[in-house]
């Protein structure tokens, strides 16, 4: 992972989002020159242009390439020489605007990594798969725990039969940030989240749900069948769920829970895992990442440490790693292997080779697709007060 780089140079980089005021763009500013495989070079900060160009200053991207809307950059970086203009954007805006600023960038021809979710409805999701297929350029999602090295590790130990027949996931987010209404404080972040014409159709689940969600396909590999959910909104006068549980089923006959709330007293960013295979079970809480905890009848407990050196870390876990066993790697690092993991296709696809496209260790297009499948479906199981829905999608067929 990271070792083949078929350019003699770096990427070049863009960002859409992360003006003042804004927290996720600059992870994605941050994670994507983490590993020296990228520079940042441009940006379209905001919405406001005068706001957009100020922010630049931020980020050191200079003047000549601080624009005023995304529009604005597309065009002026696609008149660029080759080496010289942008290889690929990072969306990091509010879910309503990704659709748009993501196909124009792929339409370009320019690679993607978009914040999730990945669109505002399924109808956007499915227009932009068709869309990178046509263009065929990289494209990235950034479910950033499925960069986590023991994620990586359970996902392996997992697809290589150790745990056996998996049989139940359960995953829940929990934080409790939202308990008291600060949209109407004109907190920024609870602000649009909280806005069904900017959020989407759903508020929790479509926010940390889709996280847990995903984390439980990545590891497993199973493909969900139905689902029956119930979203609840316990603050007043808020439209949009603030709570939230689904019961899958998947095609092997196991069970799976993904439990979100916003609501939760002192919780803060605690998505955790479990899953039981028939020869045995695990768990991993996002908020002590460097543990994943291995379970058997009959044994000792195991706790495996992130350890890149040690002999039990599979070849791709030890790879995400870059310090020692004993000196912590958290967020920053994770959100980073996805971005390093997608910057291996676009280097391949710079220099003119074949790329994988579904198959990936980054959480791609098709990935997005069945996350806003999922919120469709839960939003909709919870309208007819928890019926079954269907919960197979094209995309998941990899």
């Amino acid at each position: 992972m990271g070792v083949n780089q078929p350019l003699n140079r770096k990427l070049n980089m863009a960002l859409v989002g992360g003006g003042q005021g804004a927290f996720i763009g600059r992870v994605h500013a941050t994670a994507g020159v983490l590993d020296n495989r990228a520079r940042l070079v441009a940006g379209a900060l905001s919405s406001n242009p005068e706001r957009s160009k100020a922010s630049a200053a931020d980020y050191d991207i200079s003047s000549e390439r601080a624009y005023g809307s995304y529009q604005e950059m597309l065009q002026a970086e696609a008149a660029l020489p080759d080496g010289q203009r942008i290889d690929f954007l990072s969306v990091a805006t509010p879910n309503h605007t990704h659709f748009e600023i993501a196909k124009a960038g792929v339409e370009a021809g320019f690679n993607v990594i978009c914040d999730k979710p990945m669109t505002f409805d399924l109808a956007q999701a499915e227009a932009l798969a068709a869309a990178v297929e046509r263009a065929g350029v990289v494209f990235a999602v950034s479910h950033n725990y499925t960069g986590y090295p023991l994620v990586r590790q359970a996902r392996e130990m997992i697809l290589a039969g150790e745990l056996g027949e998996i049989q139940a996931i359960r995953a829940q987010y929990i934080q409790g940030w939202l308990r008291t209404k600060l949209e109407d404080e004109e907190q920024k972040q609870a602000a649009w989240r909280t806005d069904p014409t900017k959020s989407g159709a759903a508020g929790a689940f479509g926010d940390i749900a889709t996280h847990a969600y995903n984390l439980g396909r990545y590891m497993t590999g199973l493909f969900p069948d139905k689902v029956s959910c119930h979203l609840r909104s316990f603050v007043p006068g808020r439209v949009l769920d603030d709570y939230g549980t689904a019961l899958i089923t998947y095609e092997n006959g196991g069970l799976g829970t993904v439990t979100a709330s916003q609501i939760s007293h002192g919780r803060e960013n605690d998505l955790e895992i479990e899953i039981d295979g028939t020869k045995g079970s695990l768990r991993w809480r996002q908020e002590e990442p460097n543990q994943l905890i291995v379970r058997q009848n009959g044994q000792p407990h195991k706790i495996y440490t992130r350890d890149p050196n040690a002999p039990h870390m599979t070849p791709l876990a030890a790879a995400s790693c870059r310090l020692p066993s004993g000196h912590p790697e958290a967020f920053f690092e994770a959100f980073a292997n996805v971005y390093r993991s997608a910057f291996d296709a676009m280097a391949a696809r710079a220099a003119g080779q074949s790329f994988e496209s579904r198959d990936t260790i980054y959480p791609n297009v098709y990935d997005g697709v069945e996350g806003m499948y999922f919120i469709q479906q839960c939003v909709a199981s919870s309208q007819g007060d928890g019926q079954w829905l269907p919960l197979k999608h094209a995309a998941a067929r990899r």
